[in-house]
């Protein structure tokens, strides 16, 4: 059988009428669908809910749609004609019953905007009604509408969201992060030292940010910009490290995909208010790289902060029981082990759920929200509790083993390519990680800063991003959108 023409789902992007219009068999499917079930939503109104408003929201909520019905059918809309009438048209001309409430909106559609405010038709008045926006679950939307950001760029906003709370918006594509975004995130930790209480990160998108934004990296390295890309390196960790020590809470609010760069910005805040469906983790070696932006260091951090928690859960129970007696110092090769096993595999959490097992979530410094329309209400409700005594924490050293950790590491590594579980650029990239995570030329008896940690990082980062094996998984994920397992 031939091959099915569906030009029609490239159309799609143009409108919903396209579709829906469009004369091959996706087409004329997607009206057959579309009209069934948007004409029997329709007939329903005033039989199961006297406000359409609702019958949408338990259709996003319940079903996860993302418009509603009565959303679908305004989006049928041109510049002739509002979305409920030429419905109606194209009902009768296909001979189907036009529902009461499709001929009663006439040439007006069932949502509106007038200034700042969005109404919709309410079927008992006759008339539009003002949609409220509830305190406990609204969008940025709901409070961008009529207002103007306090900072703008192509690639971010800052959006005052009340009660002396900023929100931070990235709205690049699939919300990548460049430069652009890091010197937003620096200025806005300015702002908000001067004018605000606290910050949140978070966006109404399908995802939280995808990460950064490798085009601007591959289209430097062909230069051999390589200056240009270290600059970046150092935007970025001087950007997160500004978050993470900056005298007011700052919380993040992901939704969807939270990857590399954009989870190194999540591990960077006082406290992460996910959504259910987060899915997140540093998955840089896909395209060849390390996490550069403070990725290794936090999760290195965490790993080794969760050991020490059990470190003095054994000395508490060491001091009850005098027979027991607990382990003085911490042996952090299991915490690098850990925190190599998550960035080495790019491992990604399929739920909130799991990124607290992953530690990118951590007991008492996260939390949780089903619904959606509630991640950045909970998101600046945390931000003000938290802002009420807060204090910025104070710098850790740590202490690595180097070489020695390197080396076993290394041999972990050794053993997966011998057995075709890792490729030669695996390999590489695999061994520069393992120098990062183990502290690169130093021993168990030295403190490093954080910012000695970055440093490592950006140096190795720096190393790889001239690898042409990496230059090659950077061209084939933009290309095709898949790994290359080179």
């Amino acid at each position: 059988s031939e091959k099915p023409n569906l030009e029609s789902v490239k159309s799609a992007r143009e409108s919903l009428r396209s579709l829906v219009t469009h004369e091959d068999e996706g087409g004329k499917y997607a009206w057959e669908v579309l009209s069934e079930v948007l004409s029997y939503s329709a007939s329903l109104v005033p039989e199961i809910s006297d406000s359409i408003y609702d019958v949408d929201e338990a259709m996003r909520l319940g079903y996860n749609w993302k418009y509603g019905p009565f959303e679908l059918i305004d989006k049928f809309a041109d510049k002739d004609s509002s979305g409920p009438k030429w419905f109606a048209e194209k009902l009768k001309a296909a001979g189907k019953p036009v529902p009461a409430i499709i001929s009663e909106i006439g040439n007006n559609n069932f949502y509106k905007q007038e200034a700042a405010q969005v109404k919709y038709y309410d079927v008992k008045k006759k008339d539009f009604t003002i949609l409220e926006a509830s305190k406990d679950a609204w969008t940025l939307s709901d409070i961008k509408r009529g207002k103007k950001p306090i900072k703008k760029n192509p690639s971010a906003s800052l959006w005052d969201v009340g009660d002396g709370v900023v929100c931070l918006e990235f709205n690049g594509k699939m919300n990548s992060l460049d430069p652009l975004v890091l010197e937003m995130i620096t200025q806005s930790v300015e702002i908000v030292k001067k004018d605000y209480k606290a910050m949140i990160i978070g966006n109404d998108g399908d995802n939280f940010s995808v990460g950064a934004n490798i085009g601007v990296l591959l289209f430097a390295a062909n230069l051999a910009g390589w200056k240009m890309i270290d600059g970046i390196i150092k935007q970025g960790q001087d950007a997160v490290m500004a978050l993470k020590y900056a005298p007011f809470p700052v919380v993040g609010a992901p939704t969807g995909m939270a990857l590399g760069g954009g989870c190194e910005v999540l591990l960077h805040c006082d406290f992460i208010q996910a959504h259910v469906e987060t899915y997140t983790g540093l998955v840089e070696v896909g395209v060849g790289l390390i996490p550069g932006w403070g990725g290794c260091k936090e999760m290195l951090y965490r790993q080794l902060e969760l050991r020490k928690q059990d470190q003095r859960a054994v000395a508490k129970l060491g001091g009850m029981f005098s027979f027991l007696s607990p382990v003085k110092t911490l042996n952090t090769m299991p915490a690098i082990a850990a925190a190599f096993e998550n960035i080495s595999m790019a491992k990604v959490s399929t739920s909130a759920e799991e990124a607290k097992r992953m530690e990118i979530l951590v007991r008492g410094k996260s939390a949780v929200t089903m619904n959606r329309k509630r991640v950045l209400a909970d998101a600046k409700a945390k931000a003000l509790e938290l802002a009420k005594d807060y204090q910025p924490p104070v710098p850790v050293n740590i202490s690595l083993p180097g070489k020695t950790a390197r080396s076993a590491l290394n041999m972990a590594v050794n053993s997966f390519v011998k057995s075709g579980k890792a490729t030669k650029h695996d390999e590489v990239v695999s061994k520069a990680l393992a120098k990062v995570l183990s502290g690169g030329d130093t021993s168990i008896t030295k403190e490093l800063t954080e910012q000695n940690i970055l440093d490592l990082e950006r140096e190795v980062f720096m190393e790889l991003v001239r690898h042409p094996d990496t230059i090659a998984r950077i061209e084939h994920m933009l290309e095709t959108g898949k790994p290359l397992r080179n």
